[in-house]
């Protein structure tokens, strides 16, 4: 299929990229593409003009500042999973992103584009909302910081104004232990189900939980079920398989094409059981 008719802009800076979306309230921002352009073939996606940010330097910084991470929007996702720096100080992003569709598709996909199409299966969301990250938006009003829980507010919709573009993704770096897994009919697939880990620990005890769950409703979201049973415990089997369990029975999973609820919270359960198990060995 091809998409309906539009226009393309290059524009030179941010500043002038968000003048242009501002100008057209069908403007939309292209990145990767690896999201946009397949809606739009398939009409689900109608912009009358496209403001390509994709080679923007401002968008495209990988840097360790102050105890942060800081990932410019226009990072590409298969940089960002073999970056040395990434793999020291925030390992659960390169695990999600191993997980992204096929190597072709992080070779030019964007870490922002991925947390603006906000896809309720996407990986690197979960990873975004378990790891506590800031998201920086940049508009006509200047710049904002928004929680990646709140970012979130519906199947592929966020909180993002029609002016503003998502500009960096700032990432606390803690001393934590990660695991990432999903569910998924084949490698590259849609996730089923799949969870985000972060712990924290005091000795062999859990101080700090952050779980994420992704396919499991209309937006990816953080787990505080499962998170209670896990702190102030010892990360053994009784413990992950607990947290497993609560994390399914939170669940409230859609009934579609692709699985049934019951399947979903299999999956979740299943998935939840293999990241804290990927914890405890870490």
């Amino acid at each position: 299929m091809k998409p309906p008719p539009f226009d393309y802009v290059r524009p030179g800076s941010l500043d002038e990229a968000v003048r242009l979306l501002a100008a057209d309230e069908d403007a939309k921002a292209l990145a990767g593409g690896q999201s946009l352009l397949p809606m739009m073939n398939f009409r689900l996606a109608r912009p009358s003009v496209l403001v390509d940010i994709g080679r923007l330097p401002e968008l495209t910084e990988l840097r360790r500042e102050d105890g942060v991470l800081v990932i410019g929007a226009g990072v590409r996702q298969r940089a960002a999973e073999t970056s040395p720096l990434v793999r020291q100080v925030c390992p659960l992003l390169g695990q999600a992103l191993r997980h992204v569709g096929h190597h072709q598709i992080r070779s030019r996909g964007t870490i922002g584009g991925s947390l603006a199409h906000a896809d309720p299966a996407a990986e690197l969301c979960a990873a975004a909302c378990a790891l506590d990250a800031e998201i920086v938006v940049t508009g006509t009003g200047g710049r904002r910081t928004v929680a990646a829980a709140e970012l979130f507010v519906a199947p592929y919709q966020t909180s993002l104004a029609a002016d503003e573009i998502l500009t960096e993704v700032r990432l606390p770096i803690r001393d934590a232990r990660h695991g990432f897994a999903e569910i998924a009919r084949r490698a590259g697939d849609f996730a089923i189900a799949g969870v985000a880990a972060a712990l924290e620990f005091d000795g062999g005890t859990v101080t700090r939980a952050r779980l994420a769950g992704l396919g499991i409703g209309g937006t990816v979201r953080r787990l505080p079920e499962a998170e209670e049973v896990l702190r102030g415990r010892a990360l053994d089997g009784d413990a992950i398989g607990a947290a497993a369990r609560a994390a399914a029975d939170s669940a409230t999973p859609p009934d579609d094409l692709h699985a049934d609820p019951e399947t979903r919270r299999a999956a979740l359960r299943a998935a939840a059981q293999r990241a804290l198990e990927q914890v405890a060995h870490d």
